[in-house]
């Protein structure tokens, strides 16, 4: 059976822990899109990890792990996260890594930081890894597939073909030093040296294991919010995050997922730039974020502070719509037991009208929250295994969320580990 795990909002939801606990019954787990952008925090026997491009499913001894087609693939920083997953004592992960990826090139790096510059304060606070070049680069068609590391005269042929227009950009409009076509193709020969022993036909692969009826499991990375055509636009990432591109990403038939676990955090979060209504700020957010996530609310690859809010109800029914969802995962809970009240989203405001359907970007910059103060449970709910052991109050908050999302919360984390989790029979009438 394939099944996907993605997020309901901005990214940040807490997937890595997700992912890490189902990889345990996995026999595949495969990232289908996006680069080392973002990352997925996990807390596991092993200790705490970061990964950006790595499946989560690497702590799994017997679960191979599939870097997809659909990926922006940065090859040194896979193997550099890829070893020091084994210095920290983890048994080496099985991998295997498309031969469609397209690899993120050290010049759309360059392009990513000098463009950042070039807008100013009209930027896209990118995490410059060089993901908009590369996605850019991948439909302009003049992007570069793993397979065409092993044909090195047509490779030397594309190399000058490419940096015909790049290095003009470079010296006339960024005012930057051209790239030498000699040290790119040198770069690129390390990076077949490294990759090599991974390469696979990825589609047939995955079509041999659903004959076998392996257990697959789709990774996916930010949030429905931050989709290029379904999210905040212009303020997203520059590849799907939606369940249905797993099967593009990976190179399985879409009607092979059969389920969608959607991550949903029990307040919001978010890095970058964008609309983000039930944003809060100053005390009232520095304590969310020094109690949230795994010791505090900053960027697995960035660092950065994330951006904190209440609970949005629109944005998470949205979300879950528009993923698919047949689960609903419940991060984060126990972070929430020191509040007396907790505000929730319920509406939007847009000029002087309530709506509680999620709109375009610039409807949404208008914006105001709607919300809607339920109570605090007031006590520490981690340790807690069994749903009808935790507080009524926190029992009362999670059935009010599941009313207003309307999709079924079957799974609630209640700590960083992957053991602090409690199944769910939902409420939502079938």
């Amino acid at each position: 059976m394939v099944s996907a795990i993605v997020g309901a909002n901005w990214g940040d939801e807490g997937k890595g822990k997700i992912t890490d606990m189902l990889a345990q019954e996995s026999d595949i787990v495969i990232r289908f899109q996006g680069g080392a952008n973002a990352g997925h925090s996990i807390v596991n026997n092993y200790g705490e990890f970061a990964l950006h491009t790595l499946p989560s499913g690497v702590f799994s001894p017997n679960t191979v792990n599939i870097v997809g087609n659909g990926v922006a693939l940065d090859i040194p920083k896979l193997f550099k996260e890829y070893n020091s997953v084994i210095e920290q004592g983890v048994p080496a992960p099985k991998l295997l890594v498309s031969d469609r990826a397209q690899m993120v090139m050290p010049y759309h790096v360059l392009f990513d930081q000098y463009e950042e510059e070039r807008l100013g304060k009209a930027s896209f606070g990118s995490t410059k890894s060089g993901i908009a070049p590369f996605y850019s680069d991948k439909y302009a068609k003049i992007g570069f597939q793993v397979q065409e590391l092993f044909d090195e005269e047509a490779l030397k042929v594309k190399i000058h073909r490419v940096l015909e227009t790049k290095n003009i950009l470079l010296k006339h409009l960024y005012n930057k030093p051209e790239i030498d076509e000699g040290e790119l193709f040198d770069t690129l020969m390390e990076y077949k040296r490294m990759i090599e022993p991974y390469v696979c036909d990825v589609s047939a692969y995955l079509w041999n294991a659903v004959k076998l009826d392996k257990k697959i499991l789709l990774e996916g990375q930010l949030g429905s919010l931050k989709d290029p055509d379904h999210g905040i636009y212009p303020m997203v990432t520059s590849s799907s995050t939606l369940a249905a591109y797993g099967a593009i990403g990976a190179g399985l038939p879409p009607y092979e997922i059969k389920k969608i676990v959607t991550v949903v955090k029990a307040y919001s979060s978010a890095v970058g730039a964008g609309a983000f209504v039930s944003e809060i700020f100053g005390e009232e957010a520095d304590e969310l974020r020094k109690r949230g996530g795994n010791g505090g609310e900053f960027g697995a690859t960035t660092g950065r502070p994330r951006r904190m809010g209440w609970f949005d109800c629109v944005a998470s029914r949205y979300g879950c719509r528009i993923q698919g969802t047949t689960d609903v995962a419940f991060t984060v809970l126990d972070v929430l037991g020191y509040l007396d009240k907790i505000p929730v989203c319920v509406g939007y405001e847009i000029d002087g009208e309530v709506t509680k359907d999620f709109p375009t970007t610039q409807k949404l910059e208008k914006a105001k929250p709607v919300l809607k103060e339920l109570d605090g449970w007031k006590e520490d709910i981690r340790g807690i295994r069994k749903y009808e052991d935790l507080p009524e109050k926190c029992k009362a908050y999670i059935d009010f969320v599941e009313e207003q999302i309307g999709f079924p919360i079957t799974m609630v984390s209640n700590g960083p580990k992957r053991e602090d989790i409690i199944y769910r029979e939902s409420k939502l009438k079938k």
